[in-house]
């Protein structure tokens, strides 16, 4: 077998990141794994070098974006450049469809083959920052092209991310999901006394996973939870993560009295399995999502996820949940027809469905987008392969 030095470089991958982060360390792991030698390079506050459980991680210092909640890039060019050559890589994976572009360009000149992996859609992102649907796609469209010509192959990890892709013509687009961690998020994480810290017996616990920031419109989730409250519906929300939008969200949550507890970024990947599972309902409404993996979490501990019409997440979650459009009412009127199923059915569907996205699956298309070696496994019962 042939082992590849793959050298992956990321942005926007915050201490308090979440699904990048995830993707990041459990594919390096895979790769390494297979017999490959992953090196990571991402921005942080000081240079760091070591290795670790998804091969070596290199950490050069990149400035904070303002506004971001603890986003920094990698803005030193020469340096990155440097590095690279350094390390002379057999392939090259680029995280940033923006700043780290040029990368493509580099590799081009120094034939390696570079892939680019699209973890979101370039007009849905500018859609929500407020560009309007035509001048968003129309500058989506150049950028795609742009990138779709500069690098070898372009990773999309759903049919819905894949699609604006397929709108410029680009050929060299490859499918590979991402995946979930069929082991440390289970069913059996299902804790009575967690669930009991914030919420009573007679109430239903809705809990959102994501970042606080305008693309993920976090704001939703407590839209719904006014809508229900409304309805007479008992129900309370519990809100795990951070960004530049919490204090607003938090101001609004006292103003008007909602039940809403915000927790920050839960480092401990345990302890959010545990409130993932011990949640009846998680919501996703981020309307410029490609994959989801908060939700695929929720799911693999058993908890159905109402999401974004306008994303990714109605293809990964299939008949798992429920699909709703980018307002509180119609996520509340889907969180309504999720709790009057039967709690054995619907978390029983939730984790079938998880099943289908295991790390190992994710792991061999990201190789194969590569024309590295797959590793060889033998069936892994439960859907864990």
């Amino acid at each position: 077998m042939t082992s590849l030095r793959i050298v992956r470089l990321a942005n926007f991958v915050a201490p308090s990141s979440g699904g990048l982060r995830t993707a990041l360390r459990e594919l390096g792991k895979g790769f390494k794994a297979a017999g490959h030698e992953p090196v990571l390079v991402v921005p942080g506050e000081r240079a760091d070098d070591r290795d670790t459980e998804q091969g070596r991680v290199i950490t050069l210092p990149g400035p904070l974006l303002p506004g971001t909640g603890g986003y920094r890039v990698l803005t030193d060019k020469r340096r990155v450049a440097r590095l690279l050559e350094e390390l002379a890589p057999d392939r090259l994976e680029v995280s940033d469809r923006t700043t780290l572009r040029w990368t493509g360009k580099w590799a081009r000149r120094a034939r390696i083959p570079a892939v680019m992996v699209s973890h979101e859609t370039a007009d849905g992102v500018l859609r929500t920052w407020g560009l309007p649907e035509g001048a968003a796609r129309r500058a989506a469209d150049a950028l795609n092209v742009r990138t779709a010509h500069t690098y070898a192959r372009v990773v999309c990890t759903t049919e819905f991310a894949e699609r604006e892709f397929v709108r410029i013509g680009a050929r060299n687009v490859v499918r590979a999901p991402l995946g979930v961690d069929l082991v440390e998020r289970h069913p059996a994480l299902r804790d009575p006394g967690l669930r009991a810290r914030y919420a009573r017996v007679d109430e239903s616990l809705l809990v959102t996973c994501t970042r606080l920031s305008v693309e993920k419109r976090p704001g939703t989730a407590l839209d719904a939870l006014e809508a229900l409250l409304r309805r007479g519906r008992r129900v309370v929300l519990v809100v795990a993560g951070d960004g530049p939008l919490r204090p607003r969200l938090e101001q609004r949550a006292r103003e008007r009295g909602l039940p809403v507890t915000f927790l920050g970024h839960v480092s401990d990947r345990g302890a959010l399995g545990s409130l993932q599972a011990s949640a009846d309902v998680c919501l996703a409404p981020g309307p410029a999502e490609t994959f989801g993996l908060a939700a695929l979490e929720a799911m693999a501990c058993g908890t159905p996820v109402v999401v974004s019409t306008s994303s990714a997440l109605p293809e990964v979650i299939g008949s798992a949940g429920a699909v709703a459009a980018d307002h509180g009412d119609a996520f509340a009127d889907a969180v309504d027809m999720l709790l009057e199923l039967p709690e054995r059915e619907r978390r029983e569907t939730a984790r079938a469905r998880a099943e289908c996205f295991g790390w190992n699956t994710a792991v061999d298309a990201f190789l194969a987008a590569h024309d590295a070696t797959v590793p060889v496994r033998r069936f892994a019962p439960g859907g864990v392969a």
